[in-house]
């Protein structure tokens, strides 16, 4: 699975270790996190990251 990006902080979503903080599962797409989902760094929506090369 990808990682993606957060453009404002650099945070790195990984879908393999999730966001269990958060309540997102380990193995979890980003594609599959709610639309109310926030960077856990610095709150910025999903729309600011992009997929990690």
């Amino acid at each position: 699975m990808r990682k993606w990006v957060c453009e404002v902080c650099s945070y790195v979503y990984d879908p393999e270790k999730g966001d269990p903080d958060n309540g997102i599962a380990p193995g979890t797409p980003f594609e599959a996190l709610p639309a109310t989902w926030r960077c856990p760094d610095c709150g910025a929506t999903k729309d600011v990251f992009s997929p990690q090369e």
